[in-house]
Parts: C-alpha cells; structure tokens; sequence
C-alpha cells in the first residue's frame, strides 16, 4: 500500500510461514463450518459471532502478509546524510555502509535495517522501524483469533445447546471430534507462543529498547531521556490515532524523532 514489496529469498523462512498460513486457512474453514454455521442456523448462535470470527481471521491473515512483505526499513546502498545528521550515523563493520545509529546488520537478509527489532522467521522478515507496527498487529490479532477459537471449541461441547441435524459434509461429519481436537491444539500452541512474544514486545516500545538492545545490555536507562509509552507507541505505529494502531490497512508515515533519543547499537 504505497511501499515497495520487500521479499526475502529464505527456504526456512517460506516454511516457517506457510506452517502459519496453513494453521490460518485451516482454522478459517473447518470452524465456521462445523461450529459456527451449524449453530447459526439452529438459532444457538448470532450472525455477528460469524462476522467477528471472520474479521479477526482477515485483519489476522492481512497483517501477516503485509508484515512479511513490507520493506523493514532496508537502508540504500548511498544514502543521503544531511550535514547535520552526521554524527548520529556510524559505519557498519559488516557491509561498510552507513547507517543511523540504532539500526543492525541482518545476515539472514544481507543488509542493515533501521531500528531492527529481529529477524522473525514466521514472516520470513525482519521486524523494523517500518513494519513493527505490522507485527504487533499480527501478534495481537493471533491471540484474538486463537483465543475465539478455542472458545468456541469448547462452547460447541459444553456450552452450545446439542445439533439436532447432522452435518451435511460426511468426511467433517465422521471426523468432527479429530478436527476440533486439532484445531484446539494449534489453537493453544500459539496462544502461548504468541502471548509470550507480544509481551516482550510491549515492554519493548514501553522502555523504547528494542531486542538486539537488550540482548547487547548496551541501552542503560542514563543512555537517553525516558519517552512517555504514548510517543513510542506513536512513533512504532506512526500515527498518534489510538484507533489507527488496530487497522492494517493504511500506511505508515514516520514521526519525526528527535535524534538526541538515539542510541549506538
């Protein structure tokens, strides 16, 4: 949306990546199809359950696409230093370029990236200054989908009132206990999977450290002033619009940062 597509060529990263896709796609179909829909039509249920479950399954799948697709923050091989500026870019020993201070060398990917969190082999990406916003996104809407899902898994045999027609798919009909069951059990891998990563991403923005910082132990609280959570969070999603941080469906546009808050990585 605006930006240019940046693919990674990375076989690990293409399984990685399709195993999310496929946990998506499978968890998109067989669930309305045994849970949602039958129910609906027996009155158990609201239609708006049905759209809530598809909303959370799109902004989910489309946060994960553009996040692996958007450009991290790849710096050009000749950029443009303003003489003012000067000071606040270094030279990276690996690929002898310059860059801002508080970017990284990937060398999964082969260059620097401007304010890189990671390198994420689920997007088969880095998680940088330009889509971490993405990222967190994903990670937020994941726990929401997986956490409806496995709500409903357990609604359909404990809460639901019983079926009283039976499926008119015969393969989901005989194999609907192997695929809630299934279904149950991605659901909770990537709950706590993903509940761990988004916490340490929140504390993250909240302390203005990224994790290549914290795993050097070189950003010490005297290195730069303390940011209130609501500028770096503005900054990460590049808009002071609360309501914004949950759409993927926008660009970003970066807040000027004062470069007296940056830091040597």
């Amino acid at each position: 949306m605006g930006r240019q597509i940046h693919f990674v060529v990375d076989p690990q990263g293409w399984c990685c990546m399709g195993l999310i896709v496929f946990v998506w796609l499978y968890n998109t179909i067989f669930i309305p199809k045994v849970i949602l829909f039958p129910h609906y039509e027996e009155g158990h249920i609201s239609v708006v359950a049905i759209l809530c479950y598809y909303f959370c399954s799109l902004f989910c799948i489309a946060s994960l696409l553009r996040a692996s697709v958007a450009d991290p923050g790849k710096l050009p091989e000749n950029p443009k230093i303003p003489i003012t500026e000067r000071e606040y870019w270094e030279l990276c020993n690996k690929c002898n370029m310059m860059r801002p201070k508080r970017s990284h060398h990937c060398s999964r990917c082969g260059h620097c990236v401007r304010r890189m969190d990671h390198h994420c082999p689920w997007i088969n990406n880095c998680v940088g200054e330009d889509n971490h916003w993405l990222f967190l996104q994903l990670c937020f809407y994941t726990q929401i989908l997986s956490s409806y899902t496995l709500i409903l898994v357990f609604g359909h045999y404990y809460y639901f009132l019983p079926l009283k027609k039976d499926n008119w798919d015969v393969f989901v009909f005989r194999h609907e206990l192997a695929l809630l069951r299934m279904s149950a059990f991605m659901g909770l891998i990537i709950l706590g999977g993903i509940s761990g990563l988004f916490y340490t991403q929140l504390m993250g923005i909240f302390t203005d450290t990224t994790g290549i910082e914290k795993m050097s132990n070189c950003c010490e609280d005297i290195s730069r002033p303390q940011k209130p959570w609501q500028q770096t969070f503005s900054e990460v999603f590049g808009t002071r619009w609360k309501i914004l941080w949950f759409i993927p469906f926008r660009q970003r546009q970066p807040l000027q940062v004062p470069y007296h808050f940056a830091n040597h990585v």
